[in-house]
């Protein structure tokens, strides 16, 4: 069996008193989505950056297309390509320009009107970059890192700030090019799309790798529990601290209305629950019970919800 395409081991990063990375690792194998999940300051951004040969790390080891990437070869450069976090270009650049340059960089080429066509933006083709949307640009920053056919594509947020109906274009783009078992290593805080775009996620949290494996597997480590949303007619007076002490219930939190409990125990959970709000005076609108999710799974590890 071939090496792993990218290598990370015991990576370790600090700024000033602020330790980013204490010793992460993981491996990602050629062909496959994998994802870097965790809130925003648990060091998934430190971490691309190290692999792309942005940043420096302090301790570790790290290799990608079995190169060092702080040496930053040109050949290490023809062999990666990279959505940062935020794209800046010219205002009055063109999309073909913009593509024509950045081909104009490396030895192995895409046809760049191949690229437009397939992102959609052939109609944009001599349109400036300040004249385009936001999911327009991302879709030319995602052409741009695909120019040279990179052998490990790094995506950084890829839809952080976008509305949801152009983050769902990017997310069928993503998973076009998963079918054609393109490397990519990605960062998000979105729990859906670590689970829709991902072959096997690293949950990251205060620098650390806490939990490993697929979607599935790690949902499955929250087997125990059950996911109980509620809907009440009133909020409750002491927010979900009230629903925390009632019977087998290991976690409550309120969202967007809801009330979501965590429980070993469904039934003697809901009759609990039932018995505890006709005391109150208040009643229960709504109710699901689901199976675990990924983000069930994130909330047992953490203790917290990814967004909190």
């Amino acid at each position: 069996m071939s090496d792993p395409i990218v290598q990370v081991e015991g990576l370790k990063k600090r700024y000033g008193a602020v330790e980013a990375l204490r010793g992460v690792s993981f491996e990602v194998r050629e062909g496959e989505v994998f994802g870097l999940l965790g809130p925003n300051g648990a060091g998934k951004t430190t971490t691309v950056e190290i692999l792309e040969g942005l940043r420096d790390a302090d301790d570790g080891r790290v290799r990608v297309c079995g190169m060092e990437p702080s040496a930053t070869t040109p050949q290490f450069k023809q062999e990666i390509g990279a959505v940062l976090q935020s794209t800046a270009l010219p205002e009055k650049l063109r999309v073909e320009e913009a593509l024509a340059l950045f081909t104009s960089f490396y030895t192995r080429r895409h046809d760049p009107s191949v690229l437009l066509r397939r992102f959609g933006l052939e109609e944009k083709r001599r349109s400036f970059y300040s004249q385009l949307s936001g999911g327009q640009k991302q879709r030319l920053a995602l052409a741009l890192a695909l120019v040279n056919q990179p052998r490990v594509l790094f995506l950084d947020e890829p839809t952080a700030g976008l509305d949801p109906q152009v983050r769902r274009e990017i997310y069928s783009i993503i998973e076009e090019l998963r079918g054609e078992r393109k490397t990519i290593l990605l960062t998000t805080h979105y729990i859906e799309e670590a689970e829709r775009l991902c072959d096997r996620v690293a949950i990251i949290d205060s620098g650390r790798v806490i939990a490993l494996g697929t979607p599935r597997e790690l949902k499955e480590r929250s087997a125990g529990t059950t996911r109980v949303e509620v809907r009440l007619v009133r909020p409750l007076v002491n927010g979900p601290g009230e629903l925390r002490a009632l019977e087998g219930v290991a976690d409550c939190l309120e969202t967007d209305g809801r009330y979501v409990l965590h429980t070993s125990r469904p039934p003697q959970t809901i009759v609990a629950l039932v018995k505890h709000l006709e005391t109150a005076g208040n009643e229960i609108q709504s109710l699901e019970i689901a199976a675990p999710s990924l983000e069930d799974a994130f909330i047992e590890l953490t203790g917290r919800r990814l967004r909190e």
